[in-house]
């Protein structure tokens, strides 16, 4: 019982390595420049790299911050199952049905109807890479917004570079909302406790975008 009680009781330290905030922040990077040694120069696949960067996450918060094994190990699982489950599942329904458009020609009919709109590059850039970003990014999230809406605007005639450019920009105001609201409902019940307040508004207003949407969707079917 006292075990359990201290485990649930762990209080992480912000300054575990001699009492210096600046070395813990670097120290506290070490996943984070693991993986991306890892992808950039050494070309390792996505996953072993990101296998190594959470063990090395899991190692750091039993060594140098004290977390107790079991909460460690539990955190471990539980972050794993929700990155297989939620995200997982929404990536791969945003790729299937990407792929049904492209297979069908519906992408195609997207894609011309932005051209016929405006032939101006900088509104262009507008509708494509935020406007219609920002509704992928609702939609899907995790990337996709940014794969498609910068693939549409080389096919639109802008340098590829320029078009990942300006997909990413454009990604930096709904990416917080994405896939109806995951991140940021996530690091609201994760720092809601910490700073004394709630994060059911926030938790609410993503539910209620969830039940409206099936409402509509369900509303809009053929009876």
């Amino acid at each position: 019982m006292s075990g359990a009680i201290a485990i649930l009781a762990f209080h992480q330290g912000y300054q575990p390595i001699g009492d210096n905030i600046l070395l813990s922040a670097i120290v506290a990077g070490i996943p984070l420049y693991l993986l991306f040694v890892m992808l950039a120069v050494l070309r390792q696949p996505a996953w072993l790299s990101a296998l190594a960067a959470m063990l090395s996450a899991a190692i750091l918060a039993a060594l140098v911050w004290g977390m107790p094994l079991g909460l460690d190990v539990s955190a471990t699982t539980e972050g794993m199952a929700n990155g297989l489950w939620p995200i997982s599942w929404i990536v791969l329904n945003a790729v299937l049905f990407h792929n049904l458009t492209i297979a069908s020609g519906d992408f195609d009919v997207i894609r011309r109807s932005l051209t016929r709109l405006t032939g101006d590059r900088r509104v262009q850039a507008l509708l494509v890479a935020f406007c219609f970003g920002a509704l992928l990014e609702g939609i899907a999230g995790f990337g996709a917004p940014v794969a498609i809406s910068a693939a549409i605007l080389a096919s639109l005639g802008f340098e590829p570079i320029s078009a990942a450019v300006l997909a990413l920009l454009a990604n930096t105001a709904p990416v917080a909302f994405g896939s109806i609201g995951i991140p940021v409902v996530t690091l609201g019940l994760l720092t809601a406790p910490i700073i004394g307040h709630s994060a059911q508004p926030c938790s609410r207003r993503a539910s209620s975008s969830r039940s409206s949407s099936s409402w509509s969707r369900t509303s809009s079917a053929p009876s």
